[in-house]
């Protein structure tokens, strides 16, 4: 591996680098984005309870507000709890983009390392051709063997650049999808939320659910339905 690392030349020390950021990186992203962090189970419900129970003092808020992602949108339906469906709705996207960019720290510099790494390894390979052909120009073309080494040890950063790019890509994906699926939970959560803290709205979206749909002909009683 060192004699790989010695054959690139020194483009491979930014390589190098980048290789290590994005490591640090994704294990970061794993920490931070575990479920229990961002959605901690059995939270949902608890807040409902809160509700129910008219235990929503600032203090209890302020404290679901540290809790974790999901506690902050939660508390931002509870912040203003006393307003219009509509407005709570407003405040809930607003601390959602938020959260949502505080999920994605870092993710945009994972993407980035996937873009540049085979730029990067291309940049490695050109630069070692061009050695290898001025010393063509001034030695002449000697031993073939010797050329085909040489044009080998130049490939070997666009080999680099790979090997850093493709995983720095496929975690990239995966953690924008997890967080994607993330903010689907939460924002069910806060719907829930408003729906306890709104019982008349959730009554009659019930209702309006066990309503037939339009033009269907009414079942009459005894009627038998095929």
């Amino acid at each position: 591996m060192l004699e790989l690392v010695r054959a690139g030349g020194w483009p491979m020390i930014p390589l190098l680098l980048l290789s290590v950021i994005a490591l640090a990186i994704i294990v970061e992203r794993f920490w931070s984005l575990r479920r229990k962090v961002v959605l901690p189970p059995g939270l949902g419900p608890e807040v409902r309870a809160w509700a129910g129970k008219g235990r929503l003092d600032p203090a209890h808020i302020d404290s679901l507000r540290r809790n974790s992602p999901l506690g902050a949108l939660l508390a931002a339906v509870l912040d203003v709890r006393h307003r219009p469906r509509e407005e709570i709705r407003e405040r809930t996207e607003d601390v959602g983009r938020h959260e949502v960019h505080r999920m994605e720290r870092y993710l945009n510099t994972l993407g980035t390392i996937a873009a540049a790494g085979p730029l990067l390894g291309l940049f490695g390979t050109v630069v070692g051709m061009i050695q290898m052909f001025l010393g063509i120009l001034d030695q002449g073309i000697g031993d073939v063997n010797q050329l085909a080494g040489g044009i080998g040890k130049a490939l070997v950063c666009t080999a680099a650049g790979m090997i850093v790019a493709i995983p720095a890509l496929a975690f990239h994906r995966y953690f924008r999808g997890r967080i994607a699926a993330y903010i689907v939970d939460m924002e069910h959560e806060a719907f829930q939320l408003m729906d306890a803290l709104d019982p008349r709205a959730a009554a009659a979206q019930r209702a309006a659910a066990a309503q037939p749909p339009a033009g269907a002909p009414p079942v009459r009683a005894g009627a038998s339905v095929d």
